[in-house]
């Protein structure tokens, strides 16, 4: 698939999510084998570019191109300098924010909040897309269908966002209103992609190959964005490429290349975020790996009364150890789906 002048190994990309899409999860996911990566969002505001949590949100060593950056905010021209800014700090594509649903978000009316007033989106694109343009950077927006049931506009977001030169869009198939609840609506993400020339993503309840495979028919969309279906299981991203490129199902991963993953995601996890902070941060990952297999809500359990980052990578790699004598492919006991809740106060 092709992002401007980027040529991506395949239409599974990974989803922008606050607290979660790090750079070691970034880079699990690449490994197993999602085509394209965005970041969490970053701030406009320049006051915070300082602050740890930005300064790790813009920490790319070692990841692989083309590294894409989400940035959000609600004015043109701080969002211009925060393309700027992270242009400087290595990304290759930007990504404005025009979906996240979260209230400390939209109540500054950034995010998805921005949809409710057009003039002032189009702004913030027309400004980015100048900055970005002498450096060769292209710029991708991700949006909802709308603010509310009845103030569905990402068509005509869509179309002005394409004149004023964004490469591509990803529209996730709910307004604000609904966050993450009740079901996702296809019908508005087709719309949308007859409506444009750029690729279009759809995002939104893709939780299997199968899923992936019907939501690409439905909509005609160029690619699929997986978020919360990853959380703990990043080795969806290579089984829906598998299931487009094939028609056939990958089998589950085996226990042992888990529980390496795992060992590897951990080690990069407290690598980037140190110990005290690592820990605390990592004990939502572990749990949505071990969410769904059997005896995982002990370990869990376990796990949130560790605070020292030897101890818990050892408590989960012994547990994995356990669960590898008795299984050889990981076998789920619950659905897979995380709830979104969870995930909130995981996050």
């Amino acid at each position: 698939m092709q992002l401007a002048q980027f040529t991506l190994p395949n239409p599974v990309f990974v989803a922008p999510m606050a607290g979660v899409t790090d750079r070691p999860f970034r880079q699990l996911c690449r490994r197993f084998g999602a085509g394209h990566a965005v970041s969490e969002m970053v701030t406009s505001k320049k006051e915070l570019w300082n602050s740890l949590k930005t300064s790790r949100r813009a920490d790319h060593s070692g990841e692989p191109g083309p590294i894409a950056v989400q940035i959000a905010g609600v004015e043109a021209e701080e969002m211009a300098e925060a393309a700027r800014y992270n242009i400087a700090r290595g990304a290759q594509i930007i990504d404005i924010n025009m979906g996240c649903p979260a209230k400390k978000v939209c109540n500054k009316w950034a995010g998805s909040a921005l949809m409710q007033n057009e003039t002032l989106a189009l702004q913030i694109v027309e400004s980015v897309v100048e900055a970005c343009a002498p450096h060769g950077v292209p710029v991708s927006l991700k949006m909802r269908t709308g603010w509310a049931q009845d103030h569905r506009n990402a068509v005509s977001i869509a179309r002005a966002a394409e004149q004023a030169g964004v490469a591509l869009l990803t529209v996730h198939g709910r307004t604000r209103e609904q966050g993450y609840k009740g079901e996702a609506e296809y019908d508005t993400i087709a719309a949308v992609k007859a409506a444009v020339g750029v690729p279009v993503v759809a995002n939104g309840d893709i939780d299997s190959p199968r899923k992936a495979a019907q939501v690409l028919a439905q909509t005609g969309a160029d690619a699929v964005m997986v978020g919360r279906a990853a959380m703990g299981r990043p080795w969806i991203f290579r089984e829906i490429a598998h299931f487009l490129q094939t028609g056939t199902e990958l089998p589950p991963p085996r226990v042992a290349e888990v529980r390496e993953a795992l060992r590897e995601h951990l080690h990069e996890h407290y690598g980037l975020y140190g110990e005290w902070s690592g820990v605390r941060s990592a004990r939502k990952h572990i749990g949505w790996y071990v969410a769904t297999l059997p005896g995982g809500e002990a370990l869990r359990q376990s796990i949130n009364r560790i605070e020292q980052a030897e101890q818990q990578a050892r408590e989960v790699d012994a547990w994995f150890a356990r669960l590898e004598s008795e299984q050889e492919f990981l076998t789920p006991v619950n659905p897979a789906f995380v709830p979104v809740e969870n995930w909130r106060q995981a996050a």
